[in-house]
């Protein structure tokens, strides 16, 4: 018997979601009952990858979605399904260019090296009305709401339904929070290997989407999805560990120098180094869609600040920078936004601080200032892209991470993203229309 339907046997389900992730963090799947599953776990689920947002044609032949049963996930929600994340072949080949085969060969290169990448994230969201165009609450209205405990307890209903499903799982959630936006939340579960987050981080929204829905709300993982207001992060925690994931090779002493005196060892400066050296380019991937630029380089918000880097910086325990060192022995990145891609965003950190390591990369000057009111001193530090284009030119230009990432995969990310921004500027607004008619 298959391990799937083995599975189903025990457990009562009836049908699998076999679920793959598409270069725009599109989730597509589809409902195989248990009867039919162990065809499926063998042989993979019939997808036309023209029809989801993969560099595909019409004429490609079938995409074959082969799900990995370690990742299987009983709803809590709706216990008859159970969710499984798969990996897409084509003709008997990896798809290179698929999201988590991209991260899986990172994983497999950082393996050789003797290391596992482990990351915890903060995926923020925010509750609107059905219809996405306002806050569900309108009694969230407070100028500071970040941890307002009446507005989280309006929301208890949501917030611990979606905690409760967490501890069932075993992910370890430890906190959840309304967060600095009038609407937003933001819930905290363990760290583990970067690809048990990222299917994780893939499970968690639409676990926190279908729960909303099903509580009458629309949850959202948008970038800016109300102007003023503070946008939606996916801050990443990175640390680095021998194979056997005892020893935190990130770790070490606090001694002397700018990363030794945070308690960052040499492979830790180095692989922060990695991201510093490539982080504009990292912005495609960490902020991928238009909307993404009005949170990293947004104007002061309601509640006094963005919480968003504009610079290439990085500090110890101080959130105004792209990177903070927050103890000893890992490091956050701030950079990312909630559009990002699940798989995409660990394959790149991987990829940047394997380069770092490699290169013994330096991160640069430690800057221990509050980026918000005093960046402008910052002369030399690089800026972030002030918009997609800018970041996909970055990431064009950087031929040591395309490389690192895959070829096939960069060549046809770039396309796509181009495809984005094109119909993006292209489309007639309404700004046009009010600042040119008269001219």
């Amino acid at each position: 018997m298959s391990v799937l339907a083995e599975f189903a046997a025990k457990t009562g389900v009836k049908y699998f979601m076999i679920s793959f992730t598409d270069l725009f963090g599109g989730q597509r799947a589809k409902l195989v009952p248990a009867q039919a599953i162990a065809d499926m776990e063998e042989d993979g689920a019939g997808f036309a990858g023209f029809a989801t947002w993969l560099d595909m044609t019409p004429a490609h032949p079938d995409m074959l979605a082969v799900p990995d049963p370690s990742t299987v996930i009983q709803l809590p929600w709706k216990p008859e399904v159970a969710w499984v994340a798969a990996n897409p072949i084509m003709e008997g080949q990896d798809v290179e260019q698929a999201p988590r085969n991209v991260l899986r060969k990172l994983v497999a290169e950082a393996a050789e090296k003797g290391i596992r990448v482990k990351t915890g994230i903060e995926a923020e969201f925010f509750l609107l009305t059905p219809e996405g165009d306002k806050i569900s609450d309108p009694a969230d209205t407070a100028e500071k709401p970040c941890y307002d405990q009446q507005a989280v307890m309006r929301r208890y209903d949501v917030i611990a339904e979606v905690c409760d499903y967490m501890l069932e799982l075993g992910w370890g959630p430890y906190q959840n929070d309304h967060e600095d936006a009038n609407g937003q939340f933001e819930m905290n579960w363990e760290f583990a290997d970067a690809l048990v987050t990222a299917d994780r981080h893939s499970f968690f929204k639409f676990m926190v989407k279908s729960v909303a829905e099903k509580h009458g709300l629309r949850a959202t993982f948008m970038p800016k999805p109300v102007e003023g207001l503070t946008g939606n992060g996916c801050h990443a925690h990175i640390s680095v560990w021998d194979l056997d994931g005892v020893n935190n090779v990130f770790a070490a002493d606090k001694g002397e120098g700018q990363t030794g005196e945070l308690g960052l060892s040499q492979d830790g400066a180095h692989f922060l180094g990695g991201i510093m050296k490539h982080a504009e380019a990292l912005a495609a991937i960490t902020n991928p869609t238009v909307n993404s630029y009005k949170r990293i380089n947004a104007p002061r918000t309601m509640s006094g600040a963005t919480w968003a880097p504009n610079t290439v910086t990085w500090t110890g325990n101080n959130r105004t920078h792209m990177v903070r060192v927050p103890g000893p022995g890992r490091f956050e990145l701030r950079l990312p936004d909630g559009a990002t891609n699940p798989y995409l965003l660990q394959a790149v950190i991987i990829a940047a601080g394997l380069s770092g390591m490699a290169s013994e990369a330096d991160p640069g000057p430690r800057y221990d200032i509050d980026m918000y009111a005093e960046g402008h001193t910052i002369t030399d530090a690089p800026k972030l892209p002030l918009n997609l284009l800018d970041a996909i030119r970055w990431f064009d230009k950087d031929k040591e991470l395309k490389a690192k990432l895959g070829g096939d995969f960069s060549a046809s990310y770039m396309k796509m993203k181009m495809q984005e921004w094109n119909a993006f500027v292209s489309h007639f607004s309404s700004w046009e229309r009010d600042n040119t008619l008269d001219i």
